[in-house]
């Protein structure tokens, strides 16, 4: 029996195009065992008739909080109160939009904001729209709110453009569901810790200047989810950003390369695998201004130092975790990746080139994971779907390298 026998699935549609998929996720969600409801929003019933939805759940349908002989008896509370998971399948960037400012002025809001069952959401819109910032950034907020995504596919849509931005097949969102989880990577990482560098780090010149990098940390971040996704216990060290905290889980930040770090390490301890996903400053200025430095030359000369090589001292560490580090390359991508791998005795790299739209600030990304003996491509796609797939292959390589506990994993000298 799936995880969806005898459960009590509220399906909201929105008016997206891709609602027609939708009476098919009803009889697949049937067929799983689940009893479903369907809400629609005003703009879904123009799109699918109520009749039909209701023809296969078996249920009236609702669609509006004006409803007077459902509403007399607080007829929403009641919903929200019966679903054991909430399902919204289209769900258009103006949902997310309205879910992210905790919106109530629908009932399909309504019932998000009154229900205490968990949040899944699988998008359908225009590539551009689910690129657009604003929407990634609804994304984000409501991902750290604990609301899990299935999705969107990549692919040719109705408006002609290709991109990301079509509805996942309802087969499935079912299957997903079905496994207890809307999450492909659910129970890989079950029972392990690991700890996530994520974002760029800042280096003093003065009180008011600084050394940085355009890394944004939605890489890293996205890593982090997918952990926690993946039944991980994840620690979080992140550089400067303006970015949500991934539901359940731990979050220390930092400023400088020197204290991310400390703050690593003192961490690193508690670790079955780090990935070091952060951009930190290869090189600081030797000295800190203590004030600030007057516009009264014409050239102004900064010695830097080298910063501490987080990534190499923890894959040298006598109890190591699994290691895992990033490459950002801007030319020879492969090679310069793998010299990082063996150089720094990494167990894995993930590599990705980078550049003018090409990783930093994009919400799109592409990758090559590498070992000592392997590789795997993986594909452009948003990088939260990237996230999972990386998450993927570190938990399949780590039980392939014997699946140690830290105390095992001895690093000869």
């Amino acid at each position: 029996m799936g995880a969806l026998a005898g459960k009590h699935v509220l399906l909201g549609v929105t008016g997206g195009i891709a609602a027609y998929k939708s009476p098919d996720l009803v009889r697949r969600l049937r067929d799983a065992g689940a009893e479903v409801r369907v809400v629609m929003t005003p703009s879904a019933t123009r799109l699918v008739a109520p009749t039909v939805f209701q023809a296969v759940s078996g249920h009236p349908v609702r669609s509006g909080l004006w409803d007077e002989a459902a509403e007399a008896a607080m007829g929403h509370i009641e919903l929200a109160r019966w679903a054991d998971l909430v399902v919204i399948a289209p769900a258009t960037a103006h949902l997310m939009s309205e879910l992210a400012a905790g919106s109530a002025g629908s009932l399909l809001t309504t019932l998000c904001l009154a229900t205490s069952a968990p949040v899944v959401l699988a998008p359908a819109m225009n590539q551009a729209m689910w690129r657009h910032p604003a929407t990634q950034a609804n994304r984000s907020t409501l991902e750290s709110r604990g609301v899990r995504f299935i999705g969107p596919d990549a692919g040719s849509q109705a408006c002609g453009d290709v991109g990301p931005g079509r509805m996942v097949e309802p087969a499935e969102i079912a299957a997903r569901l079905d496994q207890g989880t809307a999450s492909s990577v659910a129970g890989l990482m079950a029972g392990l810790t690991v700890v996530v560098t994520a974002g760029p780090t800042r280096e003093l010149i003065d009180p008011v200047r600084f050394v940085s990098n355009r890394s944004s940390g939605k890489m890293g971040f996205a890593v982090a989810r997918a952990a926690a996704e993946a039944g991980a216990r994840v620690i979080l060290v992140a550089g400067p950003v303006h970015l949500p905290t991934p539901a359940g889980v731990e979050r220390h930040d930092v400023e400088t390369a020197e204290e991310m770090y400390r703050t690593t390490l003192d961490l690193i301890g508690a670790a079955d695998i780090y990935i070091g996903a952060a951009a930190i400053s290869d090189y600081r200025p030797r000295e800190i201004a203590a004030h600030k430095i007057k516009k009264k030359t014409e050239t102004l000369t900064l010695e830097m130092t080298k910063s501490p090589d987080l990534l190499a001292t923890i894959a040298r560490l006598p109890q190591r975790p699994f290691t895992v580090g990033f490459a950002a390359e801007t030319e020879k991508l492969e090679e310069h990746a793998r010299l990082k791998l063996t150089g720094k005795r990494l167990d894995m790299i993930v590599a990705n080139q980078v550049g003018t739209r090409l990783g930093f600030d994009d919400d799109d990304n592409q990758a090559v994971v590498l070992w000592a003996d392997g590789q795997h491509a993986l594909g452009r796609k948003s990088k939260g779907d990237l996230a999972l797939e990386i998450v993927t292959v570190i938990a399949g390589r780590r039980r392939e390298h014997g699946a140690l506990p830290p105390a095992a994993r001895l690093v000869q000298p």
